[in-house]
């Protein structure tokens, strides 16, 4: 096996899984390790609140852009330069199976890069800041919508906040999500509600006159939303540990999306 790590390195009691993975390229083994790690994390004093789109991966509660890269977009003229090739072959002919050997390791290509966006990006937010706060959004029912679905399916709003989490965990960096229910549609400023359609790249609000960029307004409201859960804590009780602040505002996003339910009645 060819490979990066040395596997002399760890005991024979440390390892808990070997699975073997195909892939379009070849095969690869994969080893669970038993192994505890743990990040030094450098204080920076500051938060933020992430608001994932399409226009922008993401923008953070500070007006700070980061591009999306779309990559399966980008890799179109590719695949299906790679497809046509697959279809124009006799089937079951040898340069068949290998056309179809190419066609997958281009797909297979814009996966990897795209992971790789998620794992550098989330990394690099996780070392820069103290706490984040992002949406639960359900991708699942987002992809509904035939007409931005392959957009959001390339944006890997999942993957992101999978390595987001996992990051948060190793440099000890709270990493909170919250409902995503009028983020965009309230003012950060005054908090009254302000309607408009998807659009509209501009938050204007009539009550306060305040003027913001949407993806701006909506990344304060999803920082302010833990931050109001932790100013509710009585002071002088306890030091508050990242614990204590994922399991506070996990909770008080549940007792609003709660429905309340009648009594039953007693059996006659």
């Amino acid at each position: 096996m060819w490979g990066t790590r040395d596997l002399h390195f760890y005991q024979k009691e440390q390892i808990k899984r070997v699975r073997v993975v195909r892939r379009a390229d070849g095969y690869y083994v994969q080893f669970s390790i038993v192994q505890q790690r743990n990040e030094k994390h450098e204080p920076t004093n500051r938060m933020v609140g992430i608001d994932v789109g399409l226009n922008h991966f993401y923008t953070d509660s500070d007006g700070k852009k980061k591009e999306n890269p779309r990559f399966l977009r980008k890799a179109e003229k590719a695949l299906k330069r790679a497809q046509k090739r697959v279809s124009r072959k006799t089937k079951g002919s040898k340069n068949r199976i290998k056309a179809i050997k190419q066609l997958g390791r281009t797909h297979l290509k814009v996966s990897r890069r795209r992971k790789d966006f998620a794992v550098k990006t989330a990394r690099a937010l996780i070392q820069s800041v103290d706490l984040v706060a992002i949406e639960d959004l359900k991708v699942r029912n987002m992809v509904k919508n035939h007409h931005l679905s392959k957009s959001i399916s390339d944006a890997s709003w999942t993957l992101f906040r999978q390595w987001l989490e996992y990051f948060g965990k190793v440099f000890d960096v709270p990493v909170i999500a919250v409902a995503p229910h009028y983020t965009s549609q309230n003012c950060s400023n005054c908090g009254h509600e302000v309607k408009k359609s998807l659009s509209t790249r501009t938050h204007k609000c009539p009550h306060c006159g305040y003027l913001d960029d949407r993806d701006t307004n909506a990344a304060i409201n999803i920082l302010m939303k833990p931050l109001h859960g932790l100013a509710q804590l009585p002071r002088g009780t306890r030091k508050v540990t990242p614990g204590d602040e994922m399991t506070l505002c996990s909770e008080e996003e549940t007792q609003k999306s709660k429905v309340t339910r009648r009594a039953r009645k007693p059996r006659q």
